[in-house]
């Protein structure tokens, strides 16, 4: 049986890797061989001799993968860890230096390494691959088993795998994945591989699409890559999410934005924006600012009341999304939007005249008297009802006493209004000024209107004392 030797021709040693970093790279070969080939899961486990063991079940591994080069079938598939095709000669290196032995199996041979002379410079001492026949040549796939490595050196390497991290996926996107981080701590991976830790992120972030950015700066170790080759990728990610429960997350980390302790996610005002497009679209919701949630309590009690949640936004915010759709088409649901569907899906309950009691009966049936007061009822108003509930108003958000209804050009006034003639006249002749000026209250119009109007009632009160 002829062993072959081939020299592994290692031009620069990363001495700063330790084991764990090796078996990373092991583990992240077979985990690309197995999204290859689409064959089943690796499998990583420790036998009787304490040797672990890290296996996939794809095609198997030749001597020509030793080479150093990259891989081009690894360089047109996106979602695939490794690029260099060196990361395995570094892993060998680094196995050596740290007394680790190393057997390689796999149905094209057997294969373990060792220090050997440089072919035609003997006085030069190299790392050879020692290459043997096959001891099953029907094995399926690639098997490392390595002697001199801890649990402590598999964790640590594991650790740095998405698909081990126990990370719940939340949302996929065509970017990438966002993912429910297990600790303080976010994570940041590429195609499954953990290349940095954010301390103030809201979620870990798994980027299957590179950008130019990400491909520059990832190194031969694939560790601390720096957030400004990531965090264009990040915000495409969210901005491409749809799902109600990534929107609660960062909807609800928006609580914190006026204690200035909102993740960082949350500081970019697009990704707000996008976060209140998804809510409003997936959940009955109010957006309100701390100032609306104050001078609106009665419109806010009205939604609760409905079943809507309150939630509460920062005023930039508010300017950015007023007038805008969500990700379904419909408004944005904020105070002025609630408002308007408010009213227009609120129903009067009107009372005919029969109905009322004797004394508000005797106050209603002045309505003539007090329109002539101000020359007899105006041709704008066909009649004025009177009903047991009111909508609320925009400017109070309390029950309005009456109001003016141009659709159906009557004058509306709360039963309530009814216990004296006092109440009723002041509102009907408010309600009057509306009708005929068409302009809303606190508008010079509908002042100069008033003012007429209460201009002709004392003239006609007095008209004895001016002849």
């Amino acid at each position: 049986m002829t062993t072959k030797k081939f020299d592994l021709n290692i031009e620069r040693i990363l001495e700063d890797w330790e084991v764990y970093h090796a078996i990373r790279e092991v583990i992240a070969n077979a985990i690309d061989e197995q999204v290859l080939t689409k064959t089943e899961s690796i499998k990583i486990w420790k036998d009787k001799e304490g040797k672990w063991h890290i296996r996939d079940f794809g095609r198997g591994l030749k001597y020509e993968h030793l080479t150093q080069k990259e891989n081009d079938e690894k360089l047109r598939n996106p979602h695939v860890i490794g690029k260099f095709g060196i990361g395995l000669k570094d892993a060998l290196a680094t196995f050596d230096r740290h007394n680790v032995k190393v057997f390689i199996k796999s149905k094209y041979g057997d294969i373990t390494i060792g220090k050997s002379q440089k072919h035609g410079f003997e006085d030069i001492i190299t790392l050879h691959a020692y290459i043997n026949p096959s001891s099953d040549p029907n094995f399926v796939g690639t098997e490392f088993i390595l002697d001199g490595v801890t649990d402590e050196d598999i964790r640590k390497a594991k650790d740095l795998f998405l698909i081990f991290s126990g990370e719940r996926v939340i949302e996929k996107t065509r970017y990438g994945e966002v993912l429910e981080k297990k600790s303080n701590i976010a994570r940041i991976y590429i195609n499954g591989v953990k290349v940095a830790e954010e301390e103030n992120f809201l979620f870990s972030y798994n980027i299957t699409s590179l950008t130019k950015k990400i491909r520059q700066a990832l190194n031969r170790e694939r560790t601390n890559v720096g957030r400004s080759a990531y965090s264009d990728r990040v915000k495409s990610i969210l901005l491409s999410c749809k799902s109600k429960e990534v929107a609660e997350f960062l909807v609800n980390d928006l609580k914190n934005y006026f204690t200035g302790k909102t993740h960082d996610e949350l500081k970019w005002i697009d990704v707000q924006e996008h976060a209140v497009k998804i809510l409003n679209a997936t959940k009955k919701v109010v957006f309100l600012t701390p100032e609306e949630l104050m001078i609106a309590t009665n419109m806010v009690d009205e939604a609760k009341s409905g079943g809507y949640k309150i939630v509460t936004i920062p005023e930039n915010l508010k300017e950015r999304i007023r007038g805008l759709k969500d990700i379904s088409g419909n408004a944005i649901r904020d105070l002025e939007e609630f408002y308007s569907e408010y009213e227009e899906s609120f129903e009067f309950k009107f009372i005919e005249p029969h109905q009322l009691t004797k004394n508000e009966k005797i106050v209603f049936d002045m309505t003539d008297k007090i329109f002539s007061l101000i020359g007899g009822k105006p041709r704008v108003i066909k009649q004025v009802k009177i009903s047991e509930t009111m909508r609320k108003e925009i400017g109070s958000f309390t029950e309005a006493e009456g109001i003016w209804d141009p659709k159906t050009k009557s004058i509306i006034v709360k039963r309530s209004q009814l216990k004296n003639v006092e109440k009723y006249a002041g509102t009907l002749l408010h309600e009057t000024a509306h009708a005929i000026s068409s302009a809303s209250d606190v508008t010079r119009e509908f002042e100069l209107m008033l003012t007429k109007l209460l201009g002709k009632i004392v003239k006609q009160v007095l008209k004895d004392d001016l002849k």
